[in-house]
């Protein structure tokens, strides 16, 4: 039964991603990438600071989550490197397809904490804030290697990267206790509220709905690496740690992600492989309908 609850629970969000699927020819390909930048530098960032600033939070529980999220985000990196072999021969292209072997889908994050009552946004927040950074400096620095911009290009990339400036930021305000004065929050909540609807239609019009018959095994091994090696990793850091069960959830969640909607855009920044970054998407979203609500009802089990 808590399988199925959180099956429904997930629901509005997939009916979302198969909305954007019927709009997609009613909107050019530039509106769709105009719609995509939009929630890259300013929705999703105001989702980000909100989640992170409105909830009280504790220095000793963000120094103690950060080693282990960024450990997870190592373990996704490290093992997604084993898909070398059989990926493109263009170290470009294959950093394009590599990157979503670690990166996660924000969007669903909120999502699906609110399937269960094990932990919370406030615990959520802290593991996202801990993760964007990590996460998309790592994408940066591999996909800068095949684009060769150097040290100083590379730290500018992940320096000036939205996600990181607001996460930073709303962890900040959220360690410092300050109230943030509610004509200036007021506006940050609206867009905060728009991102994931959008960032879900959006995701339904790029993906590619057939990138399951696709799968060989490169995406196989990105997929595996993405959908069952780090939330394993999470349960068993876990428990081996003894982690406060409101945090083992979440960690366990927030690695059971698909793979960040966003991918092919960066991918595209830089030149590389963007077909190949969203059909990864594609397959992460579509498997992960089912393996995340497997590791929702796990986590709740455990924790």
């Amino acid at each position: 039964m808590t399988f199925i609850a959180i099956l429904i629970g997930l629901l509005p969000s997939f009916l979302l991603v198969g909305l954007g699927a019927v709009l997609r020819p009613r909107l050019s390909l530039n509106a769709w990438q105009g719609l995509d930048k939009l929630n890259f530098e300013i929705l999703f960032p105001a989702l980000l600071f909100v989640a992170a600033s409105q909830m009280p939070l504790e220095l000793n529980k963000v120094v103690a989550i950060a080693p282990i999220v960024w450990l997870l985000l190592g373990v996704g990196l490290c093992i997604g490197y084993l898909a070398r072999p059989f990926g493109p021969e263009a170290f470009k292209d294959f950093a394009a397809g590599w990157q979503t072997s670690w990166r996660f889908n924000t969007a669903l994050a909120f999502i699906a904490v609110a399937t269960t009552a094990k932990t919370g946004a406030g615990e959520m927040a802290v593991v996202v804030g801990m993760g964007v950074p990590m996460a998309n400096a790592f994408a940066v620095i591999v996909l800068s290697r095949g684009e060769r911009l150097g040290l100083f290009g590379t730290l500018r990339k992940v320096a000036l990267n939205p996600f990181l400036l607001a996460s930073l930021s709303g962890v900040a305000v959220g360690l410092s206790g300050l109230r943030i004065p509610a004509p200036v929050l007021a506006p940050l909540e609206m867009l905060s509220a728009a991102a994931i609807p959008i960032a879900l239609i959006s995701v339904g019009a790029t993906m590619n709905w057939g990138a399951l018959a696709r799968l060989d095994w490169f995406s196989g091994l990105i997929c595996v690496t993405k959908l069952v090696v780090m939330p394993a990793s999470a349960v068993a850091v876990a428990l081996l740690l003894g982690l406060e069960g409101g945090i083992a959830a979440a960690l366990v969640i927030w690695a059971a992600l698909p793979t960040a909607s966003a991918a092919h855009v960066l991918a595209a920044g830089f030149g590389a492989d963007r077909e190949l970054a969203a059909t990864l998407v594609a397959q992460t979203t579509l498997l992960g309908a089912v393996s995340l609500t497997l590791w929702i009802t796990l986590a709740e089990v455990l924790f």
